[in-house]
């Protein structure tokens, strides 16, 4: 029987959440997490679980993938797994750029599962097949099964069919097939004109990838002059967070008044962001919204005034189409005070 490789993150991995992100890569004989689940349908044995934890892996990239790669040396295997990562964006990154690893050095192939709001998919999806997954953890048998049915073409040597058909990311490639009815272009492309002029549903054989494209600002002509406002991803607000924002997927956000303050002080102000260990921005919540910095700067100068609220939401797990809309709804408060550039910052 074929074997199998699977890399998950610390949280997966059995060893704790958050606080064990910083958990250097590790290999363990046998099944963990995810694993198991894995080896229900999957036509091959998974011998190993490497864990690394996402802070890690991130913070330490090259380190991470050389110990993980020599970890994978002496073992036998044939395809190599990651995740699945659901929403999660460290996670989804670790696992493309693991898998990415793997696949150039030992020539076996990859498979891992992202949600489409998983900045790992549009990173990686042409370097491998990454499954369409769900947006949390709920979804992983589900994510799993999908991944499994394109792993075991894989492994079995049979071709692996499309996006469409098999449930992963387009890669940008196309292959020429026979169609089992035989019609010929021409009857199909005079089919879906009448179809769109009739206003009738059709689907394209080429489909053309829609490119989301933000046109980059003008540059502020005269900084001594500029009006600066501050809005963060990074989950900064008052003690008792009283917007009630989510710690992830948010939906809401807040507007937080800063006329009198010369610094955000700890105990005042926290990070209710579930993505990142809280220690470092509880403890001192401007090093994720810089209020103490700006506000010497405008003193000295640099720049003109700075806008009397700062802006703050979350980024993880938070769907662009959410943060259209609540950027949308930041931007009148901007334009009422004649803001002249907004610094966004994260984590």
């Amino acid at each position: 029987m074929k074997k199998a490789i699977l890399y998950v993150n610390q949280f997966f991995g059995q060893i704790g959440g958050e606080e064990q992100a910083g958990t250097a890569p590790q290999i363990h004989e046998g099944q963990i997490g995810p694993a198991m689940q894995f080896a229900k349908g999957l036509d091959a044995e998974i011998t190993h679980t490497i864990i690394c934890g996402d802070n890690y892996m991130g913070s330490n990239t090259e380190e991470a993938v050389a110990e993980i790669l020599g970890m994978l040396e002496d073992k036998e295997f044939g395809i190599f797994l990651a995740g699945p990562a659901f929403q999660a964006g460290r996670y989804g990154v670790a696992c493309g750029t693991i898998c990415k690893a793997v696949q150039e050095k030992f020539g076996v192939p990859v498979v891992t599962s992202m949600n489409v709001e998983n900045p790992g998919v549009e990173m990686f999806k042409k370097e491998m097949y990454i499954l369409e997954g769900g947006n949390i953890a709920a979804k992983m048998r589900k994510d799993v099964s999908a991944m499994v049915s394109v792993a075991n073409k894989l492994i079995n040597g049979e071709p692996v069919g499309s996006a469409a058909e098999e449930g992963y990311f387009p890669r940008g490639i196309r292959r020429q097939v026979w169609r089992a009815d035989g019609k010929p272009a021409s009857e199909r492309m005079a089919e879906m004109l009448v179809k769109k002029l009739s206003g009738e549903a059709f689907e394209t054989e080429l489909p053309i990838p829609k490119m989301d494209r933000v046109p980059i600002a003008p540059a502020v002509k005269d900084l001594t002059r500029a009006r600066i406002a501050l809005v963060t991803t990074g989950g900064i607000v008052p003690a008792e967070n009283p917007d009630r924002i989510q710690s992830a997927s948010a939906t809401r956000w807040g507007r937080y008044d800063i006329t009198d303050s010369a610094q955000l002080c700890s105990g005042e102000y926290k990070t209710i962001h579930a993505g990142f260990d809280p220690t470092a921005a509880d403890a001192d919540p401007n090093v994720i919204t810089p209020v103490d910095a700006l506000k010497v700067l405008e003193k000295e100068g640099v720049y003109g005034s700075l806008h009397p609220y700062f802006y703050s939401t979350v980024g993880t797990g938070t769907t662009q189409a959410e943060a259209q809309r609540m950027a949308g709804e930041m931007i009148p408060y901007l334009e009422e005070d004649h803001v002249d550039a907004v610094i966004m910052v994260s984590t």
